[in-house]
């Protein structure tokens, strides 16, 4: 805040002269962990106090809870499939008023291009968006990414007053093993926050990670990992997002135990706009806390005052004086319905959006090489690798299994499906193939740009000719999201920024993500969650137990590629 506008707050709240005040609400704060009944008096997007006030515009909240805006502790805004403003436009709907956004799903896709172009997009958002640089492009040597950030290109971006801290280090090998790039990042950022991804990561070597730097994590997929690294030191996110769904164990844990949460707080992570739009964001979140057993006024400050602390965001995440007036009215706090929200003392209200630019060095990022006969032929032996999805989280498991065969070649009955990932940035034509099993599908395939977190292209499909019908679509839209059986394309949502996001308005996002979904039903099954998210993050060789990328299947516990 600038001294003009904190003379301007201090003399306002001293004479009582507000320009918005909302009356009769029920408060929460989260300094005490009360409600207060009263009222909050606004100027110039700063509250000026909490108390009885009148002013020129007043909004009677008639007993409804009154909030800080909700914050998302890590969010990937690429992920949502939609440009910066459509994404903010959903999700300040939800009441969330704050992200902290890590843009390494385009750092990996456009390098620091994709991430001033991040930057530049959400300038201007009634969402508050703040930026973790990406620490991981490419996210490992094990895949192929369509570019190299080290410490020398995230120097530049650290003077912009929205980019706060290092995003998630997945790398968590190159950190205990002291690689020497990794510990440039760490150095560089060592005053600010450092966001941590490190799953079943635990004793000496969880030890080693929290010394270089990472604080926070949001890979927790036990109660018993939660209390490790808790008892470390570090900050701990409880996501819900369109894939993950295994921490409402969590939750119900921590209420039974009486668990402190002032070092929690919540994240998405990933999740899909038609799933925010139905269901909600943060305040899903907060429904579900509350649900499993944790008290209302603990999980809003979850949602609101912890993440602000913990990413230093000061003004942020309280109804205080002085505070940012982002607010969010709620018509209770079991369902976390919402009423209204405030964004910087102005009630939102969805509006047109100004044309975008179409940058060329964004939208002109997929470069695949001719596809080759063959090139998705796999040889069989007795006992071939195969990734089995688990349903409900992002973990995956490794059997090895006598598979369908056809002349000496894999070949799909619909439950043991083939799975390929493309390198798209280029052109090189390299391919990994690899069996996949826990999706069915039958005469179709499903393919992606969006394949966590180098964005190559995923193809999952029990014939070759609709995968590479699939890969045809995608190379053509610039990239998306395609459903193709017996050659002919059932669904597509095209996203050609980076091969990951949709320029389209909102609701055709939405509709063509359900449409989607629809074709998917048409031809396959899966039991648990979105298949697209599903698909997208079965190239990322940072979660445990296997994956697939452009150089193979990878087994990510012991690091090597599987012949």
């Amino acid at each position: 805040m600038d001294n003009y506008r904190l003379r301007n707050a201090i003399l306002n709240a001293t004479s009582r002269n507000a320009a918005l005040v909302i009356k009769n609400a029920n408060i929460v704060n989260v300094f005490t962990g009360t409600i207060e009944k009263g009222d909050v008096a606004v100027r110039d997007g700063i509250i000026l106090g909490v108390g009885t006030y009148s002013g020129k515009e007043e909004i009677d909240a008639q007993g409804a809870y009154l909030c800080p805006g909700l914050i998302d502790g890590h969010v990937h805004i690429e992920s949502s499939m939609a440009h910066p403003s459509r994404f903010a436009e959903c999700v300040i709907q939800q009441g969330t008023t704050t992200v902290i956004a890590d843009p390494h799903e385009i750092a990996n896709a456009c390098g620091t291009d994709g991430i001033q172009y991040m930057l530049d997009q959400t300038e201007w958002l009634p969402l508050s968006v703040f930026f973790m640089m990406p620490s991981c492009v490419p996210c490992t040597s094990f895949e192929t990414s369509g570019a190299k950030l080290v410490a020398s290109d995230m120097e530049p971006f650290m003077s912009n007053k929205r980019v706060i801290g290092l995003g998630e280090v997945m790398d968590y090998v190159a950190v205990v093993n002291g690689d020497g790039e990794m510990l440039d990042k760490l150095k560089l950022f060592e005053r600010r926050p450092i966001d941590g991804h490190a799953p079943l990561l635990s004793g000496d070597e969880l030890n080693a990670y929290c010394l270089a730097g990472p604080k926070t994590d949001h890979e927790c997929s036990e109660y018993s990992e939660l209390l490790e690294k808790l008892s470390k030191g570090m900050r701990l996110h409880l996501r819900l997002g369109s894939a993950c769904r295994g921490v409402e164990d969590i939750m119900r844990q921590i209420a039974q135990n009486h668990l402190p949460t002032n070092r929690l707080m919540f994240c998405t992570d990933d999740k899909h706009l038609g799933d925010i739009q139905r269901e909600g964001h943060i305040n899903y979140i907060l429904r579900r806390a509350v649900a499993n057993g944790i008290s209302p006024v603990e999980a809003v400050q979850m949602a609101t005052i912890n993440a602000a602390e913990t990413y230093g965001l000061r003004r942020y995440g309280a109804i205080a004086p002085g505070y940012r007036a982002d607010m969010v009215l709620f018509d209770n706090l079991t369902d976390f319905n919402v009423v209204k929200v405030f964004t910087n003392g102005i009630e939102f209200a969805p509006h047109a959006d100004a044309l975008l630019k179409r940058d060329p060095r964004i939208y002109n990022s997929v470069h695949l090489a001719h596809r080759k006969p063959g090139s998705l032929d796999l040889p069989v032996h007795d006992g071939m690798p195969v990734i089995n999805l688990t349903p409900g989280e992002l973990i995956t498991t490794l059997t090895y299994e006598n598979v369908p065969s056809l002349n000496g070649l894999f070949a799909s009955d619909g439950d043991y499906l083939k799975a390929a990932v493309f390198e798209r940035h280029m052109a090189s034509g390299r391919v990994g193939v690899g069996i996949l099993r826990g999706m069915k599908l039958k005469n179709g395939a499903i393919a992606s740009t969006v394949g966590h977190d180098s964005h190559n292209l995923i193809v999952v499909g029990d014939n070759d000719e609709d995968m590479f019908a699939a890969v045809d679509a995608l190379e053509e839209s610039s990239g998306g999201f395609v459903v193709v059986s017996k050659g002919q394309i059932l669904a597509q949502l095209p996203l050609p920024i980076a091969g990951l996001m949709s320029d389209l308005p909102l609701q055709e996002i939405i509709e063509r993500q359900e449409g989607l979904l629809h074709a998917f039903r048409s031809i396959g099954e899966y039991a648990d969650g979105d298949p697209f998210v599903t698909l997208s993050f079965i190239a990322l060789p940072v979660i445990p137990y296997v994956r697939i990328t452009d150089m193979g299947v990878f087994d990510v516990v012991n690091l090597k590629f599987i012949s």
